[in-house]
């Protein structure tokens, strides 16, 4: 094969025609689908968009659950941390009124805090007497009636 001088504008169509058909069907097969991946994309695009929206509004709604929550179990800590102060309280001997002035995150650090208190306000009342501790009436007539009931509650 010999080489041959290209002078003219159609024996240069002439001499690349083949080449550029065969490029043309190999890009015709090669992107083919371009038309349906261009569809699908566009698809894609409004699905992902659709979606974005509901998640940010999800995502405000469930926020405000969130905080509800936060509220809820901020309530059942103030409630229980109430508990353990009244429970501490009585058992240590400090009046109910002083409960809530005890201090501490913890329930060793409110009972170190109702121990110390306790040692200022005297510790541990006295316990309630057993028997009534009121005088015995002069009158004579009042003491017989009560003897007469004491013996009557001994004897049933």
């Amino acid at each position: 094969m010999a080489f041959e001088i290209i002078d003219t504008q159609e024996k240069f169509d002439a001499a690349i025609a083949e080449r550029l058909r065969r490029e043309r069907e190999t890009v015709s097969k090669k992107y083919a689908d371009y038309d349906d991946l261009k569809k699908k994309t566009a698809e894609y695009e409004t699905t992902l968009g659709t979606m974005t929206k509901e998640a940010e509004e999800n995502a405000k709604k469930y926020s405000e659950y969130d905080k509800k929550l936060a509220d809820l179990q901020a309530k059942v800590k103030g409630y229980e941390t109430g508990s353990v102060k009244t429970r501490i309280a009585h058992e240590t001997g400090i009046p109910f009124e002083l409960a809530e002035r005890l201090s501490g995150d913890t329930e060793e650090e409110i009972r170190k805090d109702a121990e110390t208190l306790a040692k200022f306000i005297g510790g541990k009342q006295p316990p309630a007497p057993l028997k009534s501790s009121e005088d015995t009436p002069s009158d004579s007539k009042i003491a017989a009636l009560r003897a007469f009931t004491a013996k009557l509650a001994n004897n049933e």
